[in-house]
């Protein structure tokens, strides 16, 4: 199953904790499967305390063949391994983070539970999400979608400042 998930960082040394976060997922991944993964943007924070440090983003795109359920707690795990705190979560929205990860779509499930929504609810409202994303899928059509992403990309109205390339390779 081809799942993409978006990371973000704005505590640390941001490049190597998103090189880290891609490694973990990579090891998720299904034997013999390749990583596909965005360049790395500086975004602006969004929806978070004035003060917030700026935020590295980018997606990767792997190949699972666990549930959805099974990625959200290994993405859970790699967020508290990397110093997220276990109530940021459920605690205050949108704090400072060392790395955040979202699964964005999982292959063509649709899930609506209290714990994942999939296609993730607020991607195709967010610049540091669909602008990675359309790098390495633009023509991708999300579940009970009709839209590829690049068509979302440039008709997205968000207010956000546009986003700095910080690495295209890494």
């Amino acid at each position: 199953m081809e799942v993409a998930i978006s990371l973000g960082s704005n505590l640390g040394n941001r490049v190597s904790l998103l090189k880290e976060a891609r490694d973990r997922l990579a090891s998720l991944s299904s034997p013999g499967s390749s990583l596909t993964q965005a360049p790395i943007y500086q975004s602006a924070p969004v929806d978070c305390k004035d003060d917030s440090p700026d935020f590295f983003n980018t997606v990767v795109i792997i190949e699972y063949e666990g549930t959805p359920e099974d990625l959200l707690q290994s993405c859970k795990q790699i967020e508290k391994d990397f110093g997220r705190l276990l109530d940021s979560r459920t605690g205050e929205r949108h704090a400072p983070r060392p790395i955040d990860l979202d699964i964005l779509y999982f292959g063509e499930e649709r899930l609506d539970t209290p714990d994942l929504e999939i296609p993730h609810p607020r991607m195709l409202k967010r610049l540091f999400v669909l602008k990675p994303l359309s790098d390495i899928r633009p023509y991708h059509t999300l579940p009970g979608d009709i839209v590829i992403i690049d068509d979302h990309l440039k008709h997205l109205d968000s207010g956000e400042p546009p986003l700095t390339l910080i690495q295209a390779s890494w």
